[in-house]
Formats: structure tokens, sequence, C-alpha cells
């Protein structure tokens, strides 16, 4: 039968491999109906796999009751929708406390218990409560330093309790210290330099942490726009042989692994730029497995947002994501810089 109209992101062939390879990530997207045995269940349950003749996809639980099946007692679909509430539930309570709260009272408050509200949490948002809470933070720190006439008052602002621990929380995450973030990066030091390549002429600027910006056709005041109040410098002869690894890294595109990054984003960025770097150089994999990976099903657009803000071409590899129909999709720099990534990597 085809699949229900309801169900617009998953064609029939998508719903069934899902299904097929128990993804868990697709549960919540819809639930497979089998007429033969008149049940529905999470595209993720256990249970032997029906014939494909009669199995039909709903848009969610209610879709599936209207048709006169009833839940899976084995692996339960309607609780998706309780895990997600009581997620959302979860986020809310974080975000307008004014203390950090702990894991076992939010599983309590929404009645669970804390090592399966664990679970889900990190299933739903890709982080724990606690590093949700610890990201979200951060952020406000990093907002509240760029509008702030006074360090302090954005230190508390951004809700924590002392100083210092807000200098632990961001050491090795910024970059810089505070008051040079509040400043625009003033302080800072960036060595740059531009180079040949194959692909074009490439801007490499780095910190003392590593490489901050790697792109095309762009040259100093490019760099001068995206970092307005640094001390740009030009690269030292001493820096050749780490230029030179970056080329090669154009040239022959690897992992990147050995080349040190000092590049910052949201939550959700970092989670995509991880994932981005997770995937073994000559594969590629769509925004919408990605998404999935990072337990974000529904953020698809939001995935290839977050690699059209990646800062260091090649570095993480966001030449690796693809349309979900297999297209190459957008890419920064063109989409011939981008086929010729993905031809280097496949040889």
């Amino acid at each position: 039968m085809p699949i229900s109209r309801q169900v617009p992101e998953i064609d029939e062939d998508s719903a069934w491999a899902a299904v097929l390879r128990r993804d868990r990530s697709f549960d919540g997207r819809f639930v497979t109906g089998v007429l033969s045995t008149g049940i529905y269940c999470r595209p993720s349950c256990a249970a032997r796999h029906p014939a494909r003749a009669n199995v039909r996809f709903f848009a969610d639980g209610a879709a599936a009751r209207t048709a006169g099946l009833r839940a899976c007692k084995r692996c339960l679909p309607d609780d998706v929708a309780r895990d997600e509430m009581a997620v959302l539930a979860a986020i809310r309570a974080i975000r307008t406390s004014e203390e950090p709260l702990a894991l076992a009272a939010l599983a309590a408050a929404c009645g669970y218990s804390s090592a399966h509200f664990q679970r889900i949490f990190t299933r739903h948002t890709g982080l724990s409560p606690s590093a949700y809470a610890r990201a979200l933070r951060n952020d406000r720190a990093r907002d509240a330093l760029s509008t702030s006439e006074r360090v302090v008052d954005a230190i508390y602002d951004a809700g924590f309790s002392a100083p210092s621990r807000f200098y632990d929380a961001m050491k090795g995450r910024m970059g810089m210290e505070a008051s040079a973030w509040q400043r625009g990066g003033q302080g800072v030091v960036i060595h740059w330099t531009q180079a040949e390549t194959s692909l074009g002429r490439m801007l490499v600027a780095w910190t003392e942490r590593g490489v901050c910006r790697l792109s095309f056709d762009e040259g100093e005041a490019a760099l001068a726009s995206r970092f307005p109040a640094a001390v740009l410098r030009g690269a030292e002869e001493e820096a050749a042989q780490f230029v030179a690894a970056i080329v090669a890294e154009v040239e022959s595109p690897r992992t990147g692994a050995d080349i040190p990054l000092d590049v910052r984003g949201t939550a959700f960025q970092e989670a995509v730029w991880k994932a981005l770097s997770d995937i073994p150089p000559g594969e590629t994999r769509s925004y919408a497995q990605i998404a999935a990976q990072i337990d974000k099903p529904a953020a698809v657009r939001a995935v290839g947002t977050a690699c059209g803000a990646n800062p260091v071409a090649v570095l993480i590899p966001c030449h690796r994501a693809l349309r979900t129909d297999g297209t190459l999709g957008g890419y920064a720099y063109g989409l011939g810089i981008k086929t010729e990534l993905l031809k280097r990597e496949g040889q």
C-alpha cells in the first residue's frame, strides 16, 4: 500500500529501509502498521519483521488507531511522544532556572528514572542534561560578552555563580580571554598567509591554539572582517612546514586529524562538525543521515546551515555532506571545488 501522505518527509522505500535496519533515529517520525496482526510499532521495534505486503505507514499512533490498529506492547510506540514532551519540559526548566538542576530532579519531575531520562534526553538533543546546560550557559556568556560593558556583569548574567567558574568552563573553547572576546578579539594574535593550491589560492589563518580560518579566494580584508579587533600578522618563515601540511590535506584529503583547530560554534554546530569529521575519506553522508547521527532527525535544514558555517574548509569536511537525493547541494566555494575534493577522496 502507498505510504500515508501525512508523512511527507519519508517516502515508502526510505520508511521500509529504516524499519529493516531498526533505525532508532526514525522513531517518532512515523509508525509501522502491521495489518496482519493489527498492531503498530516504532521503526526500531525488535520484533521479527513482517512481510512488506502487510505493512502500512502512519504519521503517528493516533492515525494508526483511527485505522483500527493497537500499540505494540513490546516497543511501546506511543511513549515516543511522551519522551519528547519530557525532554521539552526539561529544556524549559533548564533554560528558566537560575541554578543548575540535578539530573535526579529533572528525571523525577518527568516521571523517569535518572538513567532512563539521561538516555532519552541525550538521544533527542545529542547532549546529556548537564552538557546541554553548560552549552546553553556558555552560549549566553558569548552573547553577553558581546553586548555588556563590564565582563563581570556578563558572567553573572549568563548564569555563572562566580568569574572563576566562567573561566574554567570556557578554558580551551573560546580561544581567547573573556575581555578579548568582548572587544571582538582585541589583543589576540592571528597569523595568516595565502598559499597556492591546485584548487585555487587558499587563505590559512591560525592562533596559538590552531587553525581558525581556511578558505578559498579570500584575503586579509575578509579575515579582518571576520576578526575585526584581532592583531593580524603575516606568517613567518618557520610556519612554512605547518602551512605545507595544510596544503597537502587539500591536495590529498584525508582526515586532517593531525592539524589543530581553534574553531567555535553553537552546541548544535559543533555536533554537526564532529559528525562531519567522523565521516571516513571517500564516503559521504546526506544531511538527513547527519541529522539522525546527532539525534536531531528533524533538523535536516539546520544541518545544511551548520555545514555552511564551517570556518575551516577541508579540515572539517563539509564537502562530504550531500542532499538526501544524492545531489551535491551547496558549497561555500563552488560546486567545482566540492566535486574535485570528493573525486580525490574516491581515488
